[in-house]
């Protein structure tokens, strides 16, 4: 299940998945961060300083990336529809870095601002 809907993602035929996510498995901060960047829609985007401020951390955006940079299901939980509050994009550790978070933006046609 999880192969068949990852591939139909990355063929523009997916924008939800809908197996479950072990959320214990996160420690508490990551948990906080991770759940909300899993509530940005498909196709948009939100800073990480949004992220921050949604789960009562205001001065925590470093943090809120470090959090994105351990998330253990990328895509999945979708740490790329997070930029920069100078609306460019920062940090990507997937397939080739920045060059695949802006791949998969347009794959969802997020509106690319930083081009």
């Amino acid at each position: 299940m999880y192969a068949k809907e990852l591939g139909e993602y990355l063929k523009g035929k997916r924008h939800e998945f809908t197996f479950a996510i072990d959320w214990g498995t996160l420690k508490p901060f990551q948990q906080k961060a991770l759940k909300a960047v899993y509530a940005v829609p498909y196709g948009e985007t939100q800073t990480y300083t949004d992220i921050a401020m949604q789960i009562g951390h205001p001065h925590a955006s470093r943090a809120v990336g470090r959090a994105n940079a351990t998330n253990p299901m990328p895509i999945i939980i979708p740490c790329h529809r997070l930029i920069g509050k100078d609306g460019k994009l920062h940090g990507y550790g997937g397939g080739d870095g920045l060059p695949t978070k802006e791949w998969l933006l347009k794959l969802e046609g997020a509106t690319m601002a930083w081009v």
